[in-house]
């Protein structure tokens, strides 16, 4: 049996969580509110604006949106604290703003011009940023988490609070590398949270004919790792759930998996025509379990906000995102020069 590493003699003392980590009461504060419909009012735009420019031929490759998920990021993100890492799969564009980004560096990636993350070299499913504890966006299905695993042995190791929330959809939980992660987490009792993303097509692949078993947060049961499952629709129930995750990971206890059933709303990426599911399917989820559409009822039957402030703040996410698309388009593209850097290291 493989033996965990020496952990660091002594541990650094752990900074305050400026997050709760705790379930969260029933009563949302007015700007709680307003924070969950900003950031996915942002995430709706960008991503409608990324799609846009993705059919005018101003992104290559592939492009993923995230457009009907944004409330699982959101509903995370929020939970979490400064010193949590995130890492995730190629539909990372909504991730990577609600883990404060700037819209202008990861809408200029996508277009693959010189001020984007990667130096516009990775484009849509490559982009990091250390300052933001944000490792990536990733191409190869399921490889992230074996790599979130070994970035919550790092919080164990520095002893410095922090958990790992490792997201997947519901395609790659079939890899086989995940329960190898799933195996030498809880062997280990490393601070992590996977978070599935179960928004119920892997590709063009209904779930219920890719997976012997549908309930993915029982995914972890034969190696001991607690699960819950998740309206990924509501994002205060998802902060609800992080907030819980987290508390049982700090403690020392292990990681743990939420399920988040979600959908979206949009092909598998930009090339995918659908035509795996009706219309109407589609169309009736948009109208019962939208998630921005929910949120901004709760601002207005609690009297948050009116509807004049929400069209101001629309108005004001549109100038964001405007601004981006423009910022992406007149940045250079990357030198031939740079071909080689950031790829190998001299050692």
């Amino acid at each position: 049996m493989a033996r965990a590493p020496k952990t660091a003699a002594k541990k650094k003392a752990a900074p305050k969580s400026k997050k709760p980590t705790a379930a969260k009461s029933a009563k949302t504060s007015p700007e709680q509110l307003l924070h969950y419909y900003h950031q996915m009012l942002l995430i709706r735009r960008f991503e409608e604006k990324a799609g846009q420019l993705y059919g005018m031929g101003l992104i290559g490759g592939f492009c993923h949106l995230y457009i009907g998920q944004e409330a699982v990021v959101v509903g995370m993100k929020t939970a979490s604290n400064d010193v949590d890492t995130v890492i995730t799969s190629y539909r990372d564009h909504g991730h990577m703003l609600a883990y404060d980004m700037d819209p202008k560096g990861v809408m200029a990636e996508l277009t693959g011009r010189r001020g984007g993350y990667s130096k516009g070299k990775g484009g849509s499913m490559h982009m990091f940023s250390r300052e933001k504890n944000f490792f990536g966006g990733h191409g190869i299905v399921g490889a992230q988490m074996p790599l979130g695993t070994g970035l919550a042995f790092a919080h164990q190791y520095k002893g410095d609070d922090g958990v790992c929330h490792a997201y997947c959809g519901d395609g790659a939980i079939n890899q086989g590398q995940v329960y190898e992660a799933f195996n030498m987490a809880s062997l280990w009792k490393l601070p992590v949270v996977y978070v599935i993303e179960n928004n119920k097509y892997g590709m063009g692949t209904s779930i219920e004919r890719a997976s012997a078993v549908v309930d993915l947060h029982k995914r972890g049961a034969s190696f001991n790792i607690p699960g819950k499952k998740v309206n990924g629709m509501d994002v205060e129930e998802v902060y609800a759930a992080a907030a819980e995750a987290n508390a049982w990971c700090r403690a020392g206890k292990g990681p743990y998996i939420l399920e988040m059933e979600t959908y979206r709303y949009r092909g598998h990426s930009m090339s995918d025509p659908a035509k795996y599911r009706s219309k109407e399917e589609v169309a009736k989820v948009r109208k019962e379990s939208d998630p921005i559409d929910s949120i901004r009822e709760r601002i207005l039957s609690t009297k948050a906000a009116d509807e004049a402030r929400l069209k101001e703040m629309d108005k004001a996410i549109k100038l964001i995102v405007t601004a981006a698309a423009d910022f992406a388009q007149e940045s250079p593209e990357p030198d031939p020069s740079e071909l080689f850097t950031d790829v190998y290291l001299e050692a």
